[in-house]
């Protein structure tokens, strides 16, 4: 127990926190923060989210985020996935 305690005050995590104990962020909330600070242009949203988990995870969290909005809208404009997806890109209907 003790060596678990000393450890975990003595990680960067802890130390940024004052060694109180603190959620951490999953993917999802990172790309979610990352991709609404991107629209926003805020360096400081982006630069945070990114901190928050790994590039992979990041990555793996707004392709999942892009894969769900094209989904919504798809939906909500009665098109296919497809046709969406090319839109938002500005390509040519295929």
């Amino acid at each position: 127990m003790r060596k678990y305690a000393t450890r975990f005050l003595g990680s960067p995590r802890a130390e940024a926190t004052g060694g109180r104990e603190r959620r951490p962020h999953n993917l999802f909330e990172a790309a979610a923060v990352y991709v609404a600070a991107r629209t926003e242009d805020d360096q400081d949203g982006i630069d945070e989210a990114s901190a928050w988990v790994s590039p992979e995870a990041l990555s793996f969290g707004v392709s999942e985020l892009a894969c769900r909005a094209v989904v919504a809208l798809a939906r909500e404009r009665n098109e296919s996935p497809r046709a969406v997806a090319r839109d938002l890109l500005g390509l040519p209907a295929a």
